[in-house]
């Protein structure tokens, strides 16, 4: 008997989610404060490539929780991304191989304003739920966005923290908002998990959180997605690789080139390693849409040209240098 079909992710421009997952057999999959710390930077990584927006996050010793909303309606490609590039890079460092997650994440869709502040509250609490530490000392847990709530200067464009002070009664982002918020969550930790625990364990279950009104227009908008990924095929491909074009042309005039100096230049051009390393950096650009644009032979070439370049010393290389201004949108 053939097994049942997975849940196709509903993916959309614009959608937030919770994203929750675990360590393969509920394994310390993030044992010490450097393997935190590489799935933060993993994470920082993907929100660049994929352009996505963090409302909250926070990572455990065996999984992690993210309030994570997606412009571009691509969350299957970057959450790919992300998991593998952890594994692959904790793998390399500790000689090991294999599985560090318990299978597919879970991913609940999240209604904008009152639902996502809620989830956010939910994920900045985590550590104190856990008794690692009170609630008295959250502030100094480094490896979640409450960390970066009080550290103003020291948050990525994409981590938007703001997003949680609002939702708990309009509070600004400055000192006197950041206390009121500690003092929020405060009454929350001494009396919304025990007095309203099956709510709260509610943020971490079913398909979507919101009103009745946003599940039922989730249902209605995007029945197709029941039938195959067509939004990941069609529409969100789209303004992926309309993203990539216009990072593309910006790279060609930071450099004075042109789409026919691609076409003319050899295959191995170093200008255009230089280009494509850029790219792959920052977007989700397959290498074989860029050796279509860029024209450097087979798709395989561009990992071998983007490799070559990096191995020889990036940092010196002078295209490099001229294109490291140049940033995502």
């Amino acid at each position: 008997m053939a097994g049942m079909a997975r849940k196709l992710r509903l993916e959309f421009p614009g959608a937030c989610y919770h994203l929750i997952n675990r360590g393969n057999y509920r394994a310390d999959v993030f044992p010490t404060t450097g393997a935190k710390a590489a799935f933060e930077r993993c994470l920082f990584e993907a929100c660049v490539k994929s352009n996505w927006l963090v409302h909250a996050f926070t990572t455990m010793s065996n999984h992690y929780h993210l309030a994570v909303e997606t412009p571009e309606g691509n969350l299957v490609a970057g959450m790919h991304w992300l998991q593998a590039t952890f594994a692959n890079r904790f793998n390399r460092l500790r000689g090991e191989h294999g599985h560090h997650f318990q299978g597919r994440y879970n991913a609940i869709l999240v209604e904008p304003g009152e639902a996502l502040g809620r989830v956010c509250d939910y994920i900045h609490l985590n550590p104190v739920r856990a008794g690692i530490l009170p609630i008295e000392r959250l502030r100094n847990y480094r490896h979640s966005s409450y960390w970066y709530l009080w550290q103003p200067r020291r948050r990525p464009p994409f981590l938007l923290v703001q997003t949680a002070l609002a939702e708990a009664g309009g509070l600004g982002d400055s000192p006197a908002g950041r206390q009121s918020y500690a003092e929020y969550l405060a009454w929350q930790a001494a009396n919304r998990p025990a007095g309203c625990s099956k709510a709260y364990a509610q943020l971490s279950r079913g398909w979507a959180l919101g009103t009745a009104g946003f599940k039922a227009a989730l249902i209605k908008d995007h029945a197709v997605a029941a039938e195959a990924r067509a939004w990941e095929r069609a529409g969100a491909l789209e303004i992926r690789e309309g993203r990539w074009a216009e990072m593309l042309a910006r790279c060609l005039e930071r450099l004075g080139k042109t789409r026919a100096d691609a076409q003319r230049d050899r295959k191995s051009a170093p200008w255009k390693a230089a280009v494509a390393l850029t790219l792959k950096e920052r977007t989700q650009a397959s290498n074989r849409w860029l050796t279509g644009h860029l024209h450097m032979g087979r798709p395989e070439a561009v990992s071998v040209y983007v490799q070559r370049l990096r191995t020889s010393g990036v940092r010196g290389d002078r295209d490099c240098r001229r294109l490291t201004t140049i940033v995502s949108t």
